[in-house]
């Protein structure tokens, strides 16, 4: 039996209900975790509760939010501590991925995903601050992007890169407040996201099957950041392709 290292404790995950949120989302239920789904469509909501709620979660809430509406987050955080009393973990998933080329990209289009990819996390981790108990962890899902990336998706791979920052900030002034705050970044995962990429079914970007990871995989390492096995971990940036970034 799976050691429950998240007994007792409550997360939220943002963008919970599909993708590497759901995965990370089962995965902390598996070990204990009462959940909390942030995610911004119904639909998917009411299809991953009882997904979650069967890999073992005590408790369940899916909370409809929009990560870049700063009341919506906040709304989200007063009814978790409603609910649970508590806030431990937020994964930091939710993203927003835009193919155009930078002399077609409006402001608009800039801040839509800045708004979702960066702003959205700064919000949660504001309310983190703010609520939780020395003890807390938070996980930012940036993206191989931070580092490496292709054309026609400037914006994402500007917040991606900026998230990196957001974590350092986060992790110096989390730790007098016993808050951790760590990255990953996912390369190449077996999700929507990655098969409806332009960029991939033009083939200017060619991914070998033996480099494309599951959500699972993701989500083993999230569990790990967010656990007290990870303790002395403050402020990492842990990559999560399979060594495709390796290679030259």
């Amino acid at each position: 039996m799976m050691k429950a290292r998240f007994q007792d404790k409550v997360a939220i995950i943002t963008g919970g209900a599909s993708g590497i949120g759901l995965a990370a989302a089962k995965r902390l239920a598996s070990e204990g975790a009462r959940i909390v789904l942030a995610d911004y469509k119904q639909t998917n909501l009411d299809a991953a509760v009882p997904a979650v709620t069967d890999a073992g979660a005590p408790a369940v809430w899916g909370s409809l939010c929009n990560v870049a509406v700063e009341a919506e987050v906040e709304a989200t955080v007063a009814g978790t501590l409603e609910r649970f009393g508590r806030l431990d973990v937020i994964v930091n998933n939710a993203g927003l991925m835009q193919f155009k080329p930078l002399e077609e990209l409006t402001g608009e289009d800039w801040l839509r995903i800045l708004n979702v990819d960066l702003l959205g996390a700064f919000y949660f981790t504001k309310q983190a601050f703010m609520h939780m108990a020395p003890g807390g962890n938070i996980v930012n899902v940036s993206s191989i992007h931070a580092v490496e990336t292709s054309p026609l998706v400037a914006p994402y791979a500007a917040a991606k890169a900026a998230l990196l920052s957001l974590t350092r900030s986060a992790s110096l002034e989390g730790k007098p407040k016993g808050i951790r705050t760590n990255v990953i970044l996912p390369g190449a995962i077996d999700t929507p996201m990655l098969w409806d990429n332009p960029n991939i079914k033009s083939g200017v970007e060619c991914i070998d099957k033996a480099n494309v990871g599951q959500p699972e995989d993701v989500a083993a390492t999230i569990a790990y950041l967010a656990s007290d096995d990870a303790h002395f971990v403050q402020g990492a940036e842990v990559r999560i392709d399979g060594g495709r970034l390796t290679r030259l």
